[in-house]
Protein backbone atom coordinates (compact mmCIF):
# COMPACT_ATOMS: atom_id res chain seq x y z
CA UNK A 1 0.00 0.00 0.00
CA UNK A 2 1.55 3.14 -0.68
CA UNK A 3 1.19 6.41 1.23
CA UNK A 4 -1.65 7.23 3.12
CA UNK A 5 -1.10 10.60 2.66
CA UNK A 6 -1.98 10.57 -1.57
CA UNK A 7 -3.46 7.93 -3.20
CA UNK A 8 -2.83 4.39 -2.60
CA UNK A 9 -1.75 1.86 -4.80
CA UNK A 10 -3.31 -1.32 -4.26
CA UNK A 11 -3.49 -4.34 -5.87
CA UNK A 12 -6.94 -6.61 -6.06
CA UNK A 13 -8.54 -9.78 -8.35
CA UNK A 14 -10.37 -7.99 -10.88
CA UNK A 15 -12.11 -9.83 -13.92
CA UNK A 16 -11.51 -8.43 -17.70
CA UNK A 17 -14.24 -9.91 -19.61
CA UNK A 18 -17.35 -11.64 -19.22
CA UNK A 19 -14.89 -14.85 -19.05
CA UNK A 20 -15.20 -14.32 -15.14
CA UNK A 21 -11.50 -15.33 -14.72
CA UNK A 22 -10.19 -12.85 -12.63
CA UNK A 23 -6.52 -12.26 -12.63
CA UNK A 24 -4.14 -9.60 -10.27
CA UNK A 25 -4.83 -6.25 -11.58
CA UNK A 26 -2.96 -3.21 -9.66
CA UNK A 27 -4.86 -0.19 -9.23
CA UNK A 28 -5.35 3.37 -7.18
CA UNK A 29 -7.40 4.37 -4.41
CA UNK A 30 -8.86 8.47 -3.99
CA UNK A 31 -7.48 9.88 -1.39
CA UNK A 32 -8.86 9.27 2.20
CA UNK A 33 -11.62 12.57 2.70
CA UNK A 34 -12.62 13.91 5.56
CA UNK A 35 -15.66 11.45 6.15
CA UNK A 36 -13.87 8.62 4.42
CA UNK A 37 -11.95 5.35 6.46
CA UNK A 38 -9.21 3.93 5.29
CA UNK A 39 -9.79 -0.28 4.93
CA UNK A 40 -6.87 -3.01 5.12
CA UNK A 41 -8.89 -6.11 3.91
CA UNK A 42 -9.15 -8.62 6.01
CA UNK A 43 -11.41 -11.07 4.59
CA UNK A 44 -14.39 -10.63 2.18
CA UNK A 45 -17.06 -13.34 1.17
CA UNK A 46 -17.86 -14.01 -2.00
CA UNK A 47 -21.44 -13.77 -3.34
CA UNK A 48 -23.63 -15.22 -6.01
CA UNK A 49 -24.02 -11.66 -7.21
CA UNK A 50 -20.06 -11.92 -7.52
CA UNK A 51 -20.31 -14.13 -10.65
CA UNK A 52 -23.64 -12.40 -11.94
CA UNK A 53 -20.95 -9.67 -12.43
CA UNK A 54 -18.16 -10.50 -12.90
CA UNK A 55 -20.14 -12.67 -16.14
CA UNK A 56 -22.39 -9.76 -17.40
CA UNK A 57 -25.55 -12.02 -16.91
CA UNK A 58 -27.35 -8.54 -16.13
CA UNK A 59 -25.44 -6.91 -19.23
CA UNK A 60 -24.41 -3.86 -17.41
CA UNK A 61 -20.57 -4.74 -16.10
CA UNK A 62 -17.63 -2.35 -16.79
CA UNK A 63 -14.15 -3.90 -16.75
CA UNK A 64 -11.71 -4.39 -15.17
CA UNK A 65 -13.94 -4.99 -12.40
CA UNK A 66 -12.55 -5.96 -8.85
CA UNK A 67 -15.71 -7.91 -7.34
CA UNK A 68 -16.26 -8.68 -3.58
CA UNK A 69 -18.91 -6.79 -1.03
CA UNK A 70 -18.81 -8.89 1.88
CA UNK A 71 -15.94 -6.97 3.35
CA UNK A 72 -14.65 -6.78 6.85
CA UNK A 73 -10.90 -5.10 7.59
CA UNK A 74 -9.29 -2.97 10.09
CA UNK A 75 -9.25 0.77 9.86
CA UNK A 76 -5.74 1.81 9.16
CA UNK A 77 -6.83 5.84 8.34
CA UNK A 78 -9.71 8.32 8.96
CA UNK A 79 -10.45 11.45 7.76
CA UNK A 80 -10.31 14.47 9.97
CA UNK A 81 -14.54 14.29 10.60
CA UNK A 82 -14.78 11.02 10.83
CA UNK A 83 -16.40 10.44 14.89
CA UNK A 84 -17.30 6.61 14.77
CA UNK A 85 -14.30 4.86 13.74
CA UNK A 86 -10.74 4.89 15.17
CA UNK A 87 -7.18 2.85 13.69
CA UNK A 88 -7.24 -0.24 14.77
CA UNK A 89 -11.31 -0.78 14.90
CA UNK A 90 -12.28 -3.90 13.17
CA UNK A 91 -15.35 -2.95 10.74
CA UNK A 92 -17.15 -4.05 7.74
CA UNK A 93 -18.25 -2.42 4.32
CA UNK A 94 -21.32 -3.91 2.14
CA UNK A 95 -23.59 -3.50 -1.18
CA UNK A 96 -23.07 -0.05 -1.37
CA UNK A 97 -20.68 3.13 -0.74
CA UNK A 98 -22.47 5.98 -1.78
CA UNK A 99 -26.03 7.69 -1.61
CA UNK A 100 -27.17 11.09 -2.59
CA UNK A 101 -28.57 11.86 0.96
CA UNK A 102 -31.31 13.67 0.22
CA UNK A 103 -33.88 11.51 -1.46
CA UNK A 104 -37.34 10.47 0.63
CA UNK A 105 -35.48 7.09 1.10
CA UNK A 106 -32.30 8.63 2.54
CA UNK A 107 -34.41 10.69 4.52
CA UNK A 108 -35.85 7.65 5.79
CA UNK A 109 -32.61 5.59 6.10
CA UNK A 110 -33.60 2.87 3.51
CA UNK A 111 -30.56 4.03 1.65
CA UNK A 112 -30.57 0.87 -0.20
CA UNK A 113 -33.15 2.38 -2.05
CA UNK A 114 -31.91 5.19 -3.00
CA UNK A 115 -32.47 5.62 -6.80
CA UNK A 116 -28.76 7.00 -7.18
CA UNK A 117 -26.86 4.52 -4.55
CA UNK A 118 -23.42 3.97 -5.60
CA UNK A 119 -22.64 0.29 -5.71
CA UNK A 120 -19.14 -1.23 -3.95
CA UNK A 121 -18.17 -2.12 -7.14
CA UNK A 122 -18.92 -1.71 -10.97
CA UNK A 123 -19.85 1.50 -10.38
CA UNK A 124 -18.41 5.19 -10.87
CA UNK A 125 -18.11 7.06 -7.36
CA UNK A 126 -18.61 10.94 -6.97
CA UNK A 127 -14.81 11.80 -8.37
CA UNK A 128 -15.53 9.85 -11.47
CA UNK A 129 -13.61 7.15 -10.80
CA UNK A 130 -14.41 3.46 -11.06
CA UNK A 131 -15.50 1.59 -8.07
CA UNK A 132 -13.89 -1.62 -6.94
CA UNK A 133 -14.48 -4.12 -4.10
CA UNK A 134 -12.99 -5.95 -1.55
CA UNK A 135 -11.09 -8.70 -3.50
CA UNK A 136 -8.31 -6.34 -2.70
CA UNK A 137 -5.41 -5.38 -0.28
CA UNK A 138 -7.27 -2.11 0.60
CA UNK A 139 -10.67 -0.15 0.49
CA UNK A 140 -11.61 3.52 0.97
CA UNK A 141 -15.00 3.94 2.27
CA UNK A 142 -17.38 6.88 3.47
CA UNK A 143 -17.86 6.45 7.28
CA UNK A 144 -21.83 6.64 6.84
CA UNK A 145 -21.05 3.06 5.20
CA UNK A 146 -19.02 1.14 7.22
CA UNK A 147 -20.10 -0.84 10.53
CA UNK A 148 -18.36 -1.83 13.30
CA UNK A 149 -17.73 -5.46 14.20
CA UNK A 150 -18.75 -6.40 17.06
CA UNK A 151 -16.59 -8.19 19.73
CA UNK A 152 -18.38 -11.44 19.83
CA UNK A 153 -18.31 -12.20 16.16
CA UNK A 154 -15.04 -13.55 14.52
CA UNK A 155 -14.22 -11.43 11.68
CA UNK A 156 -14.13 -14.70 8.87
CA UNK A 157 -17.64 -15.02 10.05
CA UNK A 158 -19.24 -11.67 9.48
CA UNK A 159 -18.65 -11.09 5.62
CA UNK A 160 -21.61 -13.37 4.75
CA UNK A 161 -23.56 -11.49 7.68
CA UNK A 162 -22.82 -8.44 5.41
CA UNK A 163 -25.31 -9.69 2.81
CA UNK A 164 -26.78 -12.56 3.46
CA UNK A 165 -27.98 -11.87 6.97
CA UNK A 166 -28.86 -8.57 6.45
CA UNK A 167 -30.57 -9.84 3.17
CA UNK A 168 -32.87 -12.11 5.53
CA UNK A 169 -32.90 -9.81 8.44
CA UNK A 170 -34.36 -6.75 7.17
CA UNK A 171 -37.64 -7.75 5.00
CA UNK A 172 -38.62 -10.33 8.18
CA UNK A 173 -38.37 -6.87 10.45
CA UNK A 174 -39.66 -4.48 8.06
CA UNK A 175 -42.94 -7.00 7.26
CA UNK A 176 -42.86 -7.19 10.81
CA UNK A 177 -42.10 -11.23 10.69
CA UNK A 178 -39.93 -10.90 14.12
CA UNK A 179 -42.69 -12.34 16.74
CA UNK A 180 -41.80 -15.76 17.61
CA UNK A 181 -44.14 -18.02 16.75
CA UNK A 182 -44.80 -17.53 13.25
CA UNK A 183 -44.07 -20.37 10.56
CA UNK A 184 -41.63 -20.03 7.82
CA UNK A 185 -40.40 -21.57 4.93
CA UNK A 186 -37.19 -20.94 3.03
CA UNK A 187 -37.05 -22.04 -0.63
CA UNK A 188 -33.15 -22.75 -1.65
CA UNK A 189 -30.36 -23.61 1.07
CA UNK A 190 -27.57 -22.24 -0.28
CA UNK A 191 -25.72 -19.11 1.29
CA UNK A 192 -28.85 -16.26 1.52
CA UNK A 193 -30.64 -19.65 2.33
CA UNK A 194 -28.79 -20.84 5.41
CA UNK A 195 -28.40 -17.35 7.28
CA UNK A 196 -32.60 -17.71 6.59
CA UNK A 197 -33.28 -20.62 8.65
CA UNK A 198 -30.75 -19.71 11.72
CA UNK A 199 -32.33 -16.27 11.96
CA UNK A 200 -35.93 -16.91 11.65
CA UNK A 201 -34.90 -19.92 14.21
CA UNK A 202 -33.01 -17.63 16.34
CA UNK A 203 -36.51 -15.06 16.18
CA UNK A 204 -38.74 -18.67 17.55
CA UNK A 205 -40.38 -18.87 14.38
CA UNK A 206 -40.89 -22.66 13.16
CA UNK A 207 -38.64 -23.06 9.41
CA UNK A 208 -39.63 -25.52 6.81
CA UNK A 209 -36.71 -26.09 4.28
CA UNK A 210 -38.47 -25.89 0.63
CA UNK A 211 -35.76 -27.60 -1.79
CA UNK A 212 -35.46 -29.09 -5.40
CA UNK A 213 -33.85 -32.39 -3.96
CA UNK A 214 -33.74 -34.47 -0.85
CA UNK A 215 -29.86 -34.45 -0.91
CA UNK A 216 -29.91 -31.25 1.98
CA UNK A 217 -32.42 -32.98 4.41
CA UNK A 218 -30.01 -33.69 6.95
CA UNK A 219 -28.03 -30.88 6.35
CA UNK A 220 -30.74 -28.99 7.00
CA UNK A 221 -32.50 -30.59 9.68
CA UNK A 222 -29.69 -32.04 11.93
CA UNK A 223 -26.68 -29.08 11.28
CA UNK A 224 -28.83 -26.01 10.97
CA UNK A 225 -31.72 -27.14 12.57
CA UNK A 226 -34.65 -26.72 10.58
CA UNK A 227 -38.09 -28.03 11.56
CA UNK A 228 -39.32 -29.69 8.31
CA UNK A 229 -37.97 -30.50 5.11
CA UNK A 230 -40.02 -30.66 1.52
CA UNK A 231 -38.65 -31.82 -2.01
CA UNK A 232 -40.61 -29.77 -4.07
CA UNK A 233 -41.31 -32.52 -7.24
CA UNK A 234 -43.15 -34.55 -4.29
CA UNK A 235 -46.43 -33.82 -4.94
CA UNK A 236 -47.84 -35.61 -1.91
CA UNK A 237 -45.94 -34.22 0.83
CA UNK A 238 -46.68 -30.07 -0.90
CA UNK A 239 -50.15 -30.88 -0.85
CA UNK A 240 -49.97 -31.61 2.71
CA UNK A 241 -48.22 -28.96 3.64
CA UNK A 242 -50.32 -26.47 1.88
CA UNK A 243 -51.92 -23.01 3.77
CA UNK A 244 -49.37 -24.19 6.14
CA UNK A 245 -46.66 -21.29 6.36
CA UNK A 246 -47.10 -17.35 6.93
CA UNK A 247 -44.09 -16.20 4.41
CA UNK A 248 -41.94 -18.22 2.18
CA UNK A 249 -38.52 -16.17 1.36
CA UNK A 250 -37.03 -17.54 -1.65
CA UNK A 251 -33.39 -17.24 -2.05
CA UNK A 252 -33.19 -19.60 -5.70
CA UNK A 253 -30.96 -16.69 -8.21
CA UNK A 254 -32.04 -18.61 -10.76
CA UNK A 255 -35.15 -18.99 -13.13
CA UNK A 256 -38.13 -20.89 -11.61
CA UNK A 257 -42.03 -21.02 -11.54
CA UNK A 258 -43.57 -19.53 -8.05
CA UNK A 259 -46.80 -21.79 -8.55
CA UNK A 260 -45.35 -25.07 -6.48
CA UNK A 261 -44.83 -22.14 -3.69
CA UNK A 262 -48.00 -20.05 -3.20
CA UNK A 263 -50.59 -22.98 -2.25
CA UNK A 264 -48.28 -23.51 0.82
CA UNK A 265 -49.27 -19.80 1.89
CA UNK A 266 -51.69 -19.32 4.81
CA UNK A 267 -54.41 -16.57 3.66
CA UNK A 268 -52.63 -13.19 4.04
CA UNK A 269 -49.17 -15.30 3.38
CA UNK A 270 -46.25 -13.75 1.36
CA UNK A 271 -43.52 -14.70 -0.61
CA UNK A 272 -40.63 -12.91 -0.26
CA UNK A 273 -38.39 -12.52 -3.70
CA UNK A 274 -34.49 -12.01 -3.13
CA UNK A 275 -32.81 -14.03 -5.83
CA UNK A 276 -31.84 -11.90 -8.78
CA UNK A 277 -33.40 -13.42 -11.62
CA UNK A 278 -32.79 -11.36 -15.39
CA UNK A 279 -36.15 -13.33 -16.81
CA UNK A 280 -39.75 -13.37 -16.10
CA UNK A 281 -41.29 -14.76 -13.14
CA UNK A 282 -44.13 -16.97 -13.29
CA UNK A 283 -47.77 -17.62 -11.41
CA UNK A 284 -51.52 -17.41 -11.98
CA UNK A 285 -53.00 -14.28 -10.24
CA UNK A 286 -55.84 -16.25 -8.59
CA UNK A 287 -53.29 -18.18 -6.55
CA UNK A 288 -52.88 -14.82 -5.00
CA UNK A 289 -56.16 -13.19 -5.02
CA UNK A 290 -57.90 -16.33 -3.25
CA UNK A 291 -55.72 -15.96 -0.03
CA UNK A 292 -54.75 -12.77 -0.31
CA UNK A 293 -51.30 -13.45 -0.59
CA UNK A 294 -48.94 -11.17 -1.63
CA UNK A 295 -45.38 -11.49 -3.51
CA UNK A 296 -42.71 -9.00 -2.27
CA UNK A 297 -38.80 -8.24 -2.47
CA UNK A 298 -36.20 -7.09 -0.63
CA UNK A 299 -32.86 -5.44 -1.05
CA UNK A 300 -29.86 -5.80 0.98
CA UNK A 301 -31.04 -3.57 4.19
CA UNK A 302 -30.17 -0.45 5.43
CA UNK A 303 -26.57 0.62 7.34
CA UNK A 304 -28.94 0.86 10.82
CA UNK A 305 -30.39 -2.64 10.20
CA UNK A 306 -26.83 -4.08 9.66
CA UNK A 307 -25.67 -2.38 12.92
CA UNK A 308 -29.06 -4.60 14.50
CA UNK A 309 -28.08 -7.70 12.88
CA UNK A 310 -24.52 -8.07 13.86
CA UNK A 311 -25.75 -7.54 17.58
CA UNK A 312 -28.64 -9.80 17.12
CA UNK A 313 -26.03 -12.16 15.62
CA UNK A 314 -23.72 -11.65 19.03
CA UNK A 315 -27.14 -11.82 20.92
CA UNK A 316 -27.83 -15.13 19.64
CA UNK A 317 -24.26 -17.21 18.69
CA UNK A 318 -25.23 -17.01 15.20
CA UNK A 319 -22.63 -17.40 12.19
CA UNK A 320 -22.79 -18.45 9.01
CA UNK A 321 -20.96 -21.80 7.49
CA UNK A 322 -17.85 -20.55 5.45
CA UNK A 323 -14.85 -22.23 3.33
CA UNK A 324 -12.17 -20.33 3.33
CA UNK A 325 -9.74 -19.74 0.36
CA UNK A 326 -6.76 -17.53 -0.81
CA UNK A 327 -6.70 -15.62 -4.02
CA UNK A 328 -4.79 -18.70 -5.87
CA UNK A 329 -8.02 -20.43 -5.21
CA UNK A 330 -10.66 -17.84 -6.01
CA UNK A 331 -11.46 -18.74 -9.51
CA UNK A 332 -11.79 -22.30 -8.75
CA UNK A 333 -14.56 -20.97 -5.76
CA UNK A 334 -15.83 -18.82 -8.44
CA UNK A 335 -16.97 -21.39 -10.44
CA UNK A 336 -17.69 -24.28 -7.45
CA UNK A 337 -20.17 -21.71 -6.28
CA UNK A 338 -21.86 -21.17 -9.32
CA UNK A 339 -22.23 -24.88 -9.33
CA UNK A 340 -23.64 -24.74 -5.52
CA UNK A 341 -20.82 -26.64 -4.11
CA UNK A 342 -20.20 -25.24 -1.16
CA UNK A 343 -20.94 -25.10 2.58
CA UNK A 344 -22.77 -22.50 2.48
CA UNK A 345 -20.34 -19.24 1.52
CA UNK A 346 -16.80 -18.71 -0.13
CA UNK A 347 -14.67 -15.94 2.31
CA UNK A 348 -11.66 -15.27 0.75
CA UNK A 349 -8.40 -14.74 3.44
CA UNK A 350 -7.47 -11.28 1.51
CA UNK A 351 -4.97 -10.46 4.42
CA UNK A 352 -3.30 -14.04 4.57
CA UNK A 353 -3.11 -14.48 0.71
CA UNK A 354 0.39 -13.94 -0.55
CA UNK A 355 -0.41 -12.98 -3.95
CA UNK A 356 -1.30 -9.63 -2.72
CA UNK A 357 0.91 -8.59 -0.44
Amino acid sequence: MGSVSSEKTVTGYAAHDASGILTPFTYTLRQTGPEDVLIKVLYCGICHTDIHQTKNHLGMSKYPMVPGHEVVGEVVEVGSDVTRFHTGDTVGAGVIVGCCRTCEPCKANIEQYCSKRIWSYNDVYTDGKPTQGGFASAMVVDQKFVVKIPAGLAAEQVGPLLCAGLTVYSPLKHFGLMRSGLKGGILGLGGVGHMGVKIAKAMGHHVTVISSSDRKRTEAMEHLGADAYLVSSDEAAMGAAAEGLDYIIDTVPVFHPLEPYLPLLKVNGQIILMGVINQPMQFITPMIMLGRKSISGSFIGSMAETEEMLEFCEKKGLSSMIEIVKFDQINEAMERLERNDVRYRFVVDVAGSKQIA
